[in-house]
């Protein structure tokens, strides 16, 4: 059930390699690209997008600004992207989740995950973690200690997550199962909110990307008990993985990703495949999205298709595992 690190550093290959379309190069210039995502500013995948989009210009765009338009667990952003015109001008920079994991996780969604927006490249790697916070005793150091403590104390037993059916929800979910603990989800409008009511000692832990934790960390105010790749991270020696403290089959390394409207020309999606890649690879950029413990990854259209084929895959199997009932 797991998806590997190896996975990702072949897209990351896949896509350098892939070579440059003329006639891409030789389109005319927009005059105001957006980036369009659909989480607060101040998170992970805000700063990849704001990195990226001040890149793009002037050479995709004279103008390149980020649009947050948060709400659903991201699916607002990406019917934006739907419904806007299929010129390059308005991008969508997404994690999985409103892809690969809303199938299972809605009845119904607004858009048609593959033949409404067209995949471009990926953004970034990384992993997520479960942290906990004030509320939890500082003697609780790895995740089963952590489970063994909401066995015990069953009223503050829960964990917070983005959203209903995100990602972290149900990697929350499978985890607290696989431990026979009633772990309690609360969802919240992503992770910093939830990451500010763990510190405050409102909810005990939350699951979440990890660099979204990291400065709360540094300060004391929570520790993370876990990672969820399937080695340690190359930013967090120290945190052990889901897969040494017994649950390897959560092992997983989340990514974002970005699309452009569907019917949009071939040129134009190998032009931003072109922008993005160059985005990407500038030390300035790669240095920035290692502060927030990410890892650049370019692709080519085609692979990051095939990926988020596997993702559709693993999360039919671990909503299944969790009995997730999805929502209307």
């Amino acid at each position: 059930m797991n998806l590997t690190r190896r996975h990702f550093c072949h897209a990351s290959a896949a896509g350098l390699l892939m070579p440059l379309v003329p006639h891409a190069r030789a389109q005319q210039q927009l005059e105001t690209t957006k980036v369009i995502i659909g989480f607060a500013p101040g998170g992970t995948i805000d700063l990849v997008g704001r990195r990226v989009a001040d890149k793009l210009q002037p050479g995709y765009a004279r103008v390149a600004i980020v649009e947050n338009r948060t709400g659903a667990g991201g699916q607002i952003a990406v019917q934006a992207v739907k419904n806007a015109a299929p010129d390059g001008a308005t991008v969508l920079l997404t994690p999985v989740s409103p892809l690969g994991l809303h199938p299972h996780t809605f009845k119904k969604l607004p858009y048609d995950p593959v033949n409404d927006v067209i995949p471009v490249s990926g953004a970034a790697v990384f992993d997520y973690a479960l942290a906990v916070g004030a509320m939890v005793p500082a003697s609780v150091r790895t995740v089963p200690e952590f489970l063994a403590w909401c066995k015990a104390h069953g009223a503050q037993a829960n964990f917070g997550s983005a959203g209903t059916g995100s990602a972290a929800h149900l990697i929350g979910s499978a985890l607290g199962k696989a431990g026979g603990a009633d772990v309690r989800h609360v969802a919240f409008r992503g992770s910093q909110p939830a990451i500010l009511d763990m510190v405050g000692g409102q909810i005990a832990a939350v699951v979440g990307p990890t660099g979204e934790f990291m400065t709360h960390v540094l300060t004391g105010k929570c520790r993370l008990l876990a990672t969820s790749g399937p080695r340690r991270g190359r930013f967090t020696p120290d945190t052990p993985t889901l897969t040494e403290q017994g649950f390897g089959d959560l092992s997983y390394v989340g990514w974002f990703g970005f699309y452009l409207p569907s019917k949009t020309a071939a040129p134009v999606v190998q032009r931003l495949n072109a922008a993005v890649g160059a985005a990407l690879a500038a030390p300035d950029v790669v240095d920035s999205l290692a502060t927030a413990f990410m890892e650049p990854m370019f692709t080519s259209p085609q692979h990051l298709a095939g990926m988020l084929k596997t993702e559709v895959e693993f999360w039919g199997r671990l909503v299944k595992a969790v009995s997730f009932t999805p929502e209307s």
